[in-house]
């Protein structure tokens, strides 16, 4: 099962917790592959104000910067939590993929998406060094369902035995909010809700109806991609 750290140890892991799931393609279930965020999600890019105006929530008293820590934990989770559910990601980030062996030896399938750009790829030998691969032996195909690394000619780079490849990439929708499509955005505001509202009642780890209903296509589309 792959992996994903973050500089935030705080932030779920999603890319992880998605690929618990049995309806997954098989390769966002390898055990050789790890994903690490680069790039946490800035505060400033956080629907703050669209969460408080949802929870009809006033401000300017004493207590906004409690309330607005609250509201920050729960969107970050809410995004985390629909990121893992339909293997895309919202904000733009950057993002490293760490491989020890290539699916196909034509075209490497990546683990998320929409994929903006590849900012490069890294072999690493047995001992840990790099090198740096030509950015003319590969291109980006950004199929926005199933986004791959392609050799730029018959195959893709050896890894070396024992070692390994980084492949480092910019992965979402956009910097802003509004980007991100509307019924992903409602999602991401139904759920942070709900976690607010059952904040006293430890929380409620079910998703409703509704915000499933909103995802359902995200996850067909998905899925139903090309391998």
């Amino acid at each position: 099962m792959p992996g994903l750290t973050s500089p935030d140890p705080s932030r779920p892991a999603w890319v992880s917790r998605a690929c618990q799931g049995t309806d997954l393609p098989d390769f966002l279930r390898e055990a050789d592959m790890t994903l690490t965020e680069m790039t946490p999600i800035p505060l400033a890019a956080l629907p703050l104000a669209e969460l408080r105006d949802h929870l009809r929530l006033s401000s300017g008293f004493a207590d906004d910067a409690t309330q607005d820590g609250l509201l920050e934990q729960y969107l970050r989770t809410a995004i985390a939590t629909v990121e893992g559910r339909v293997a895309r990601v919202l904000f733009l980030r950057s993002y490293s993929l760490r491989l020890s062996r290539w699916r196909d030896g034509y075209a490497q399938a990546l683990p998320v998406a929409p994929v903006t750009a590849l900012h490069s790829v890294t072999m690493l030998d047995a001992g840990g060094a790099p090198t740096l691969v030509d950015p003319a032996r590969y291109r980006l195909d950004a199929d926005g369902v199933r986004p791959r690394l392609e050799s730029a000619g018959t195959a893709l780079p050896a890894i070396p035995t024992g070692g390994a490849v980084v492949i480092e990439f910019a992965a979402g929708f956009g910097a802003e909010w509004s980007d991100i499509p509307a019924d992903l955005r409602q999602a991401v505001l139904l759920l942070a809700a709900q976690y607010y509202e059952s904040r006293d009642m430890g929380g409620s780890a079910d998703m409703s109806f509704g915000i499933r209903a909103l995802l359902e296509r995200w996850r067909d589309l998905r899925l139903g991609g090309r391998v």
